[in-house]
């Protein structure tokens, strides 16, 4: 390998970045949409549910209760209706998602016994805000039942035993306001070096085809290895800068926590950016054109990134097939890692299965993109 060719290789290719304004609107401006989209458009926060009430007692008692539910950060009280028929209305209609009926005898039994219900109606359509909205329903209601056993042990001179028996006292570590932001953004980067990386690089070997250069470039006595690593160069580049403005974007505007350090980032984006440039280094090999070259590239990294990496939906929770096939995926491996240098601030000792993986697709995809060019026609 000679330093003056693969120079010369890499000069053109970024005079050509420079010239074309789509690849160059696609390398800087990609990251920053697509940060700005997901981390204010992509959330699995459940706030601010809408609730339509049913108070057919409207006593002191129900509307204190209705007044903790409006308390809370998780629901807005947006109508009160009559009777059930314009409950299901409200429901039916989108106006709110959880429906509280509150019964005729709602203070006489709690002032008797201690205990009454609250019948919830949920909107089901959405599962995942069907059950949060139960659970902080549920959390609500049991701590008012709290204070309302409370009063009436201690009316009857019975307050010793209304202290219960057990109690949980929690603390969530490396995330800890629970926010789905924190855990969806870091993977983001991830995203974006995958699409980026893989279909800037996808056109490279594609656009000599497609515009007739090919022969020339053949022609000349630069080797395939030269060809790669410079045409691949200015792509690593900036990757490396877009990774970077990610980063800061996540750290500086979204607000995520960034507990570890930027060499361990740094050198394992670097990995996974040899990785998807030698993916989309070998579509474009193999592909004809451009348009083909672009489309192979986006399928098979949006896809994979999105749907099987960890990236949204959790692996964990996944069924185990499809667990399995997930170690087969690249960015499995580096949104870990995003999301432990992010939120737990891990080092290399603790990463060191997805690092080692990380490192052993590089070398396999190294070798193959290596393999794949021959500077011949036909």
């Amino acid at each position: 390998m000679t330093w003056r060719r693969f120079a010369a290789i890499a000069r053109k290719e970024f005079i050509h970045i420079w010239r074309d304004g789509r690849s160059l609107g696609i390398a800087l401006f990609m990251p920053i949409m697509q940060m700005a989209l997901i981390g204010y458009g992509a959330s699995l926060d459940v706030k601010h549910v809408p609730v339509c009430t049913s108070d057919r007692e409207g006593s002191q008692r129900s509307q204190d209760l209705l007044k903790r539910f409006q308390a809370s950060e998780y629901f807005d009280l947006v109508e009160c209706v009559p009777d059930d028929r314009a409950l299901i209305a409200a429901i039916d209609a989108g106006r709110c998602r959880l429906g509280l009926v509150i019964p005729t005898d709602f203070s006489e039994r709690l002032r008797d016994t201690a205990s009454s219900t609250v019948q919830a109606i949920v909107d089901g359509t959405d599962d995942n805000t069907a059950n949060v909205a139960i659970a902080y329903a549920q959390a609500v209601v049991s701590g008012y039942s709290a204070e309302v056993r409370l009063d009436f042990l201690s009316r009857r001179g019975l307050a010793s035993q209304a202290v219960p028996p057990l109690s949980v006292e929690s603390r969530v570590w490396f995330n800890e306001d629970l926010e789905s932001r924190a855990f969806i953004i870091p993977g983001v980067v991830a995203l974006v070096m995958a699409l980026i990386g893989a279909l800037l690089s996808s056109l490279t070997i594609a656009r000599e085809w497609e515009r007739g250069t090919m022969e020339q470039l053949i022609s000349t006595p630069v080797r395939p290895l030269e060809i790669m690593l410079g045409k691949l160069l200015p792509y690593f580049l900036i990757g490396l800068l877009d990774a970077l403005l990610c980063v800061s974007i996540a750290v500086g505007w979204f607000g995520v926590p960034f507990r570890g350090t930027y060499a361990m980032l740094l050198a394992t984006t670097a990995l996974f950016l040899v990785v998807v440039l030698g993916v989309g280094y070998i579509i474009s090999v193999w592909s004809p054109n451009q348009l083909g070259a672009s489309q192979i590239a986006l399928l098979v990294t949006l896809l994979p990134t999105t749907l099987l990496s960890g990236f949204a939906f959790p692996i964990d929770q996944m069924p185990a097939p499809i667990r399995l096939l997930t170690y087969a995926i690249y960015p499995r491996y580096y949104v870990t890692i995003l999301k432990a240098i992010f939120l737990k601030g891990a080092g290399p000792w603790s990463l060191a299965m997805p690092i080692f993986a990380l490192a052993a697709y590089a070398f396999v995809i190294g070798v193959l993109a290596t393999r794949t060019f021959r500077k011949k026609l036909g």
